[in-house]
């Protein structure tokens, strides 16, 4: 497979070839005309936060191998090669039966084994607060539970790589150190910890902030808070959700100036009801509305968020627009910075790299990246690829 098209880095026309699902090589090439028109190539998107997509969740109790594909396959629309997996808090047997689901589509299907990265487990060892908790429910949050936790990696085949949690339910710190040792990564998020009590799980190793400033109270105190807490504690990268709705861009900026782009990972957190139709939908006893201009909220109000509904290339393209970063920034971001914190391989744009990429449009001021084609493993999974 030979792909021709402007590197999203440098803007420099090349052409990269594909052998054995890696990057044979990469050479530089000069058309007579101009390049203008050219897509750009970039590494494929790695999302941490994915819990779904068109009424399909991955914590659905009774989730068979078929759906797990099923949502899988969309996202390669959008130009996302790898993603994790992610089962929001609820009771054990439906955490139990998303998990075994997700291994047997990876044991059933070589593209789903190489596209999950790994398994997100958010909560269920989270706040019980109204505002901190977000759209989890009350009745599934309880304390940090090793034992409990064994038993979901076992269903996932050992597949959880990162789980979120607050510092300050019972067990969490203990149950940090344990994980640490297992290779995991910890986040925190869904929290309404002390200084104290973040700063107690980051010297028990967590290293990631869950989508900072969302799952939060309407109202905190000036400060000290949760959200000073983590934006100013140097250990800890952070993950944003910059789908135009959970950030105001003031925020957006304020979290990329004072962490840096090295240290910001973007994701889209697409709810299991991105990519359905606007309307009121019921899940796990409580209800949804996705609205008409692109929100999912709980129903019957609008400003409480439940997840997203758009994918990874609107928040590449809104970091962009929002901050003012390149574009090889924000595509790392959603790409090499993900794959960087979780130890997987960073695909780059250079001889021996796994031949994960995207090919796409995209100009200033536009919502999302335009992707034409996508090629996942040295396999074209979306879209075509035009000779020129």
């Amino acid at each position: 497979m030979r792909i021709e098209g402007r590197r999203y880095d440098t803007g420099e026309p090349v052409r990269v070839s594909i052998e054995d699902g890696r990057i044979a090589s990469v050479e530089p090439v000069w058309p007579q005309k101009s390049v203008d028109e050219w897509p750009y190539i970039a590494p494929g998107l790695f999302d941490l936060q994915i819990n779904g997509f068109g009424g399909q969740w991955f914590s659905d109790e009774g989730l068979t191998a078929e759906q797990v594909l099923s949502t899988l396959e969309p996202h390669f629309a959008h130009g996302i090669t790898r993603l994790c997996p992610t089962l929001i808090t609820s009771a054990f047997e439906p955490l139990r039966d998303g998990f075994t689901a997700i291994r047997q589509a990876c044991e059933q299907e070589r593209w789903a084994d190489r596209m999950v990265a790994g398994c997100h487990l958010e909560g269920p060892y989270i706040s019980g607060e109204d505002g901190p908790r977000g759209a989890h429910p009350l009745a599934d949050v309880r304390p940090a539970d090793w034992d409990e936790f064994t038993k979901l990696q076992e269903a996932s085949g050992g597949r959880i790589r990162l789980v979120t949690l607050a510092p300050e339910v019972e067990g969490a710190v203990d149950f940090i150190r344990r994980a640490v040792v297992e290779g995991l990564t910890i986040a925190i998020g869904h929290t309404a910890a002390t200084g104290d009590q973040i700063a107690a799980a980051v010297d028990a190793g967590a290293r990631l902030s869950t989508h900072l400033g969302n799952g939060a109270h309407g109202m905190v105190r000036r400060h000290p808070n949760y959200i000073w807490e983590q934006l100013g504690e140097p250990r800890l990268k952070t993950s944003m959700i910059n789908d135009g709705f959970h950030l105001p861009p003031s925020v957006v900026r304020s979290i990329v100036r004072t962490k840096g782009p090295r240290n910001i990972i973007l994701t889209c957190d697409a709810s299991g009801l991105a990519g359905c139709e606007p309307g009121e939908y019921e899940y796990h006893g409580s209800r949804y509305e996705v609205l008409a201009d692109g929100p999912i909220v709980i129903a019957g109000q609008r400003q409480m968020l439940a997840g997203s509904g758009v994918q990874t290339d609107v928040c590449v393209a809104a970091t962009v627009n929002m901050t003012g970063v390149s574009l090889s920034e924000a595509c790392d971001m959603a790409g090499s910075q993900p794959a960087r914190l979780l130890g997987c391989e960073a695909i780059s744009l250079q001889r021996g790299s796994r031949a994960d990429l995207m090919l796409f449009h995209w100009r200033k001021g536009d919502h999302n990246l335009q992707v034409i084609a996508t090629v996942a493993d040295g396999d074209l999974r979306y879209g075509k690829i035009e000779a020129r």
